[in-house]
């Protein structure tokens, strides 16, 4: 895997760590406030950066048994893409090593990884052929996005199910995973975080659009986006985590204890 690298000193690398740590406990409190996470499941991970080349890779991931309305940024553990834990209290769950510690592995762009089970991205993960119309002006950009897992048999128990994930999930950024939820992948938690939040609100209206009984209108092909980079260099995602920041800040400042 190739992961980042940055030369930096022990203080600068825990100031950094810190920031992450940070955007992280804010993602969780923010999916706890949409209704995203289920009880004391679901998990977020994200690489972090390394000080020097040949260190070991290391993921920020929340540790089993907290709701996410509990994780602050101290209580995030760190650990290695062999299931350890480094750092932190804690255990790793099983399911979440082998969904995020696999892609990580296999897809090197994937920094972040979201794993929640948002209602609208949930039920379509449920059909039996899901599909996703190009009827709002935001599907111009995700629908190039969206890789769907139509072989799902059971939850991931183990590294070929987690490397067949990643396998489908390809060079998507969003993975509808088949009876189960989904995985959204971003280069930072920012661009992970508003990609999720886009998918979501658009398969709301999508839903809200059907249950009216009437055909969805389709927007023309040639008005496509056809982009595949990081999400947060087309779009505010870091303005965006910076303003749920702040009222986390206000409303729910131990976060970034």
């Amino acid at each position: 895997m190739s992961a980042i690298v940055k030369s930096l000193s022990d203080s600068a690398a825990e100031a950094e760590e810190w920031r992450l740590r940070c955007d992280m406990a804010a993602v969780f409190r923010v999916c706890a406030r949409l209704g995203w996470n289920e009880q004391i499941g679901n998990h977020n991970s994200l690489v972090l950066p390394k000080q020097r080349a040949g260190d070991p890779d290391t993921f920020l991931i929340n540790p089993r048994g907290l709701r996410f309305e509990e994780l602050t940024a101290s209580n995030l553990i760190v650990c290695d893409l062999a299931g350890n834990v480094l750092r932190g209290s804690g255990e790793l769950r099983r399911v979440a090593f082998f969904i995020h510690a696999r892609i990580h592995l296999q897809n090197p762009a994937a920094t972040c990884v979201l794993h929640v089970h948002p209602q609208y991205l949930t039920a379509l993960s449920l059909l039996e052929e899901p599909e996703v119309e190009l009827s709002h002006f935001n599907n111009l950009s995700l629908n190039d996005r969206i890789a769907f897992d139509l072989d799902a048999k059971a939850g991931a128990d183990s590294n070929e199910e987690g490397d067949r994930l990643a396998a489908v999930l390809g060079d998507k950024t969003i993975l509808v995973m088949g009876s189960h939820g989904v995985s959204v992948v971003g280069p930072d938690v920012a661009s992970a975080f508003d990609e999720l939040y886009m998918a979501e609100r658009t398969m709301m209206y999508h839903a809200t659009a059907i249950a009216m009984g009437k055909k969805l209108r389709r927007l023309p092909e040639a008005s496509r986006k056809h982009y595949g980079g990081a999400w947060g260099d087309r779009y505010d995602a870091r303005m965006h985590l910076d303003a749920w920041r702040r009222i986390l800040d206000r409303q729910e400042p131990d976060y970034a204890s």
